[in-house]
């Protein structure tokens, strides 16, 4: 009997650490961990940045758009008579946008840039380790070297039956939102009707041979 009684406070003292342990246990489980050496940040996608040509509003994606608005990738850009601009794309390189200008501006953190024409002028000029390309709906219409990279000017006005694609240091080095000359990228409007002007007789000399296979005058 005596055995018992002696025998009974320890069991309830073992049995009390026992309850004391579980809630130490549980409420060490619900606190919020402190260690964060196995977090992995999640890199942000940079955003590109319009500049509009004397500060004149364009349209983005069916809203009007000025300096300094962001530019997201996928973003529908078009510019009209009067207005042309430059789209800061960080390290990826800039894109000019003439006027009379529809396109549509894919861009990722992998280095790749694409511009598809839907018609008018775009320069796209592409920094090293950047894979640059413009392409209408007939295809693409030129990719930069990613190791050297490069500058795309490519013209595909409405109703052209292809693409133009010029290497014209004039005409790359305009920037489309510098300057007040307007017509093409600043270079003025006398310039710009001859370039459309050169474009339209290119487009328009097969169809002269078709009326006159022979050459000769009527």
């Amino acid at each position: 009997m005596n055995q018992k009684r002696r025998n009974g406070p320890r069991a309830i003292a073992a049995l009390l650490l026992f309850s004391i342990m579980q809630v130490s246990l549980q409420v060490g489980l619900a606190e919020p961990t402190s260690n964060t050496t196995n977090v992995i940040p999640v890199p942000q996608q940079f955003v590109a940045r319009l500049t509009t040509r004397n500060n004149v509003p364009i349209t983005v994606n069916g809203l009007s758009a000025a300096t300094g608005a962001s530019i997201l990738t996928g973003a529908t850009i078009e510019t009209g008579a009067d207005q042309a601009a430059t789209i800061n794309l960080g390290p990826l390189g800039s894109l000019d946008v003439a006027p009379n200008t529809k396109l549509v501006l894919t861009y990722d953190d992998q280095g790749n840039v694409k511009v598809m024409l839907l018609y008018g002028c775009a320069i796209l000029t592409a920094k090293k380790k950047t894979n640059g390309e413009i392409a209408t709906e007939q295809g693409s219409a030129g990719k930069t070297d990613p190791a050297a990279g490069g500058v795309l000017n490519v013209c595909f006005p409405q109703g052209a039956a292809a693409p133009t694609i010029t290497n014209t240091p004039a005409i790359a080095g305009g920037g489309a939102a510098g300057g007040g000359g307007g017509g093409l990228f600043g270079l003025g409007t006398a310039a710009t009707v001859a370039i459309f002007a050169g474009i339209g007789a290119a487009a328009l000399t097969p169809l002269a041979f078709q009326d006159n296979p022979s050459g000769a005058n009527p």
